[in-house]
């Protein structure tokens, strides 16, 4: 029995080995062993799938990114092929990168890339606005990982919000400080933003805030419609005293 089965099961084995048994994605930078990979914005991701356990070196590969197909160049899916991200954007933050084999798509394997950036502040602004007006200013907090604390200043002092009956709100990715009446012994003056990044550590923006006096706003509309009334009021007058004129002449 044993001469009998021998030979097929060798052959059996050999068969296998020649088969490939998965794919493996190799990436830099290096992904974790969750199949996470650490990127910052502007950088670059190299991805390059490899089949595994194949003596088979033209085995098609196929890419995809959210499960929509990578387009590849010709000669770039066979045996091994390469996917460069560069450079890296926020829409890229949390894309989940897949490779597998064209005529088994079962044998794959992905990689998630995890993006990290700062909040965007910086820089100065100069903000007029009128007396009684709406005073709105708005800070950009978006980032990853997000920011822990949101800080608003005015003339160097913590802003009180209840002084200057303001209203701070804050929806991960803009904190806004506003205020419905602006009075200009309260909200003259130097506001500063201050966003602190677990990672990146604190991010400052300033706003310049000059408080004028009201402007007397004409109502348009009712203007323009005295207007036009006078106007059609002063061409019946011409037309009527022009058939007087015209019955005189006769």
């Amino acid at each position: 029995m044993k001469l009998m089965f021998g030979p097929p099961l060798v052959h059996l084995l050999l068969y296998c080995a020649t088969h490939t048994l998965g794919v493996r994605i190799e990436s830099d930078p290096v992904a974790s062993s969750e199949g996470v990979i650490q990127t910052e914005l502007d950088k670059i991701v190299s991805l390059t799938c490899l089949p595994e356990g194949s003596l088979e070196t033209q085995e098609e590969l196929v890419w995809l990114r959210n499960g929509a197909a990578v387009s590849l160049k010709e000669g770039n899916t066979n045996g091994r092929s390469k996917v460069c991200i560069t450079p890296v954007i926020y829409e890229d933050n949390g894309a989940t990168f897949t490779c597998h084999l064209k005529e088994n798509s079962t044998v794959s394997s992905s990689v998630t890339l995890n993006v990290t950036y700062y909040p965007q502040l910086s820089g100065s602004e100069e903000v007029t606005v009128e007396e009684e007006a709406v005073l709105l200013l708005k800070c950009d907090i978006w980032a990853n990982p997000q920011v822990t604390l949101v800080d608003w200043t005015l003339n160097g002092s913590k802003v009180d919000l209840l002084e200057g009956a303001f209203m701070v709100t804050k929806d991960g990715f803009t904190s806004q400080l506003s205020t419905s009446s602006v009075d200009r012994s309260l909200h003259d003056g130097t506001y500063q933003c201050t966003a602190d990044s677990p990672m990146y550590g604190q991010h400052v923006k300033i706003f310049h805030v000059t408080v004028v006096d009201k402007t007397l706003k004409f109502p348009m509309m009712p203007m323009i419609a005295g207007l036009v009334v006078v106007g059609l009021t002063a061409l019946l007058a011409v037309a009527s005293r022009w058939n007087k004129i015209t019955k005189c002449c006769k």
